[in-house]
Parts: structure tokens; C-alpha cells; sequence
């Protein structure tokens, strides 16, 4: 029953030690998150978020048609 007893403890040690690595990963990311200002337009206005159908992705569009 001993050799049972140590595979779980070892399969639990490294159930631990992934998620705790997974863990400190998420935090480091977290912390090292920098917050980007809203663009500005040349006018002073704030540039729309979302999508924007621009050129380029219209004439994606006319390529793609069949």
C-alpha cells in the first residue's frame, strides 16, 4: 500500500508545483500590464473604438468574393 501512498503524494506535489508556476506566471503578467492612453484623432477627439472598415479590409473583401 506504501507504493500507492507515494504516487498519489507525487502526483499531488506536481499538481502544486505546476499550478503554483501557472500562478506566479498570471501575477508577473498582471503587474507587468501597462495601461495604453485612448489615441487622439488629429482634431483632439478620441479615435473610435471597434472596428473600422478601412481600404485595405474592403478590398479584402472584394478579393474574397465569390
Amino acid at each position: 500500500m506504501s507504493g500507492t501512498d507515494s504516487r498519489l503524494s507525487r502526483r499531488s506535489f506536481l499538481l502544486v508545483a505546476g499550478a503554483g508556476g501557472a500562478a506566479a506566471v498570471a501575477a508577473v503578467a498582471v503587474k507587468q500590464a501597462v495601461q495604453v492612453p485612448p489615441a487622439t484623432t488629429g482634431s483632439g477627439k478620441r479615435a473610435t473604438r471597434g472596428y473600422v472598415a478601412t481600404e485595405h479590409i474592403k478590398t479584402y473583401y472584394r478579393t474574397t468574393r465569390v
